[in-house]
């Protein structure tokens, strides 16, 4: 009966000693879909994609346009002719390509204004994610589809792990 208390108690007392750590999950996708600015900012740029896009493809268009009547008239073309057509063709479709990558590459206008438009949003939210975190005492907040959020730093355990592998920072 003694044996039988005492590793109850000892049980107990383990389970006060470990502070227990608490997680959270948010659905950040739920939270900007809520947020009257983030669905503007998406709207404008969805808007400013369309109206690039079609640009694109106007000259692409022109190309397949280009292209088209080269063939049909290259049997009568000189070669000189032909050559200055394809070097024009091949011109517009630089054109085309150059332009796609000014807006849609990764340096681009759209990578721009998606900077400028959604990332002081998604910075604010971040803000009051980590406040929610620290006012709770949460060891980690997950987003429910893409993964952490907002990890506290006293349960970093890398340089626990550094250390007994004899690497000392």
């Amino acid at each position: 009966m003694k044996k039988t208390i005492l590793i109850l108690l000892g049980v107990l007392s383990l389970q006060f000693a470990t502070v227990a750590q608490r997680y959270a999950f948010v659905d950040t996708e739920y939270v900007l879909r809520n947020i009257p600015a983030y669905q503007a900012a998406q709207e404008q740029l969805n808007q400013q994609s369309q109206r690039w896009q079609q640009e694109i493809e106007a000259i692409y268009q022109e190309v397949s346009r280009m292209y088209k009547n080269y063939q049909t008239e290259s049997v009568f073309l000189s070669n000189e002719m032909r050559i200055s057509r394809e070097e024009t063709i091949i011109e517009k479709e630089k054109e085309a390509k150059l332009l796609q990558h000014k807006y849609f590459g990764p340096e681009g206008e759209m990578s721009k204004r998606q900077q400028n438009l959604i990332q002081p949003i998604q910075d604010q939210v971040a803000a009051v994610i980590r406040e929610i975190a620290r006012a709770e005492d949460l060891a980690a907040i997950f987003d429910k589809s893409s993964g952490i959020l907002y990890l506290d730093p006293r349960h970093d355990k890398s340089d626990q792990v550094l250390e007994r592998l004899g690497h000392r920072r």
